[in-house]
């Protein structure tokens, strides 16, 4: 896979180490998209070990079907299978993890409580909202966009420079999200952050 030999270059903080003895945190997290990468189960399969999928394709039909599926062969792989959305159906289909929206992450304090187990992230794209995620008690978050990406070509990027900034300042582990590739990843390299997240760079799986 393209990007997966550029992670190993990846250095969390060292307070996002620590973290981890007690809530291993994936290094990928691989984000589905049906459009973009239409063949997922492909995709999944191709992943290495230390890797999280992020059930996202809110709108699409029979989607908590396709979760299922995927929750299964993420068993079988010892991945991370996260749902995006609604705390509700992560329940429902038994997820691993919730991952809500920038608008929702209040809704992190709330299935902490109840899922204590649960890998919980959040989208953020400020520093502001990485301190609200810490305080409701996410996991980690994916800061974005780092670079231009497609999904939101009128959205200005963060930067390498100031992202990193922003990563440094987080008060919880920071996944770079948005524009990550195999060329772009190269810019992270020495980075504070704990991981990546992305949707194109599985396109070519």
């Amino acid at each position: 896979m393209s990007v997966t030999k550029h992670t190993a270059a990846l250095k969390p903080r060292e307070r996002d180490a620590a973290r981890s003895k007690l809530k291993t945190l994936p290094r990928l997290i691989m984000v589905t998209d049906r459009i973009r990468v239409p063949d997922v189960i492909g995709a999944i399969k191709a992943l290495p070990s230390d890797s999280a999928v992020l059930f996202r394709d809110y709108d699409m039909p029979h989607r908590l079907e396709l979760g299922r599926e995927i929750r299964d062969l993420c068993r079988r792989r010892k991945f991370r299978f996260i749902m995006a959305g609604h705390g509700r159906f992560a329940a429902q289909i038994r997820a691993d993890g919730l991952h809500t929206p920038e608008t929702c992450i209040q809704e992190a304090r709330f299935w902490r409580q109840w899922r204590p187990k649960w890998f919980i992230t959040v989208a953020a794209h400020s520093p502001a909202a990485l301190w609200q995620a810490a305080r409701a008690g996410a996991d980690a978050a994916l800061l974005s966009p780092v670079f231009s990406t497609n999904s939101h070509p009128r959205t200005k990027p963060l930067g390498a420079l100031n992202f990193a900034r922003i990563a440094f300042q987080a008060p919880l582990p920071v996944y770079a999200f948005g524009g990550i590739n195999k060329h772009t990843l190269i810019r992270l390299t020495g980075a504070p952050i704990c991981g990546i997240a992305a949707v194109s760079a599985f396109s070519s799986v």
